[in-house]
């Protein structure tokens, strides 16, 4: 099930307060900018600094390539 838009309309990186890419597919929202990524359990975003998990340079550049090819938009 994919996460509410309204949800994804106002939901931020706690960190530094951008934007976040939504995959719904991977179950995560990732911060380009930080390069971290917040998994979503049972439909609930885990918007914890300490749970988010930084991802390495392929993957970040994996995921903004997806972001690019798949018209995925940032949230708010």
């Amino acid at each position: 099930m994919a996460l509410d838009p309204q949800l994804l309309e106002i939901l931020a990186c706690p960190e530094d307060k951008g934007p976040l890419l939504y995959f719904a597919d991977e179950n995560a929202l990732y911060n380009p900018r930080l390069k971290r990524r917040y998994e979503i359990k049972d439909d609930i975003p885990i918007m914890l600094i300490d749970e988010a998990e930084s991802v390495s340079d392929e993957e970040h550049d994996r995921l903004v390539a997806k972001a690019e090819a798949e018209g995925i938009e940032p949230t708010f």
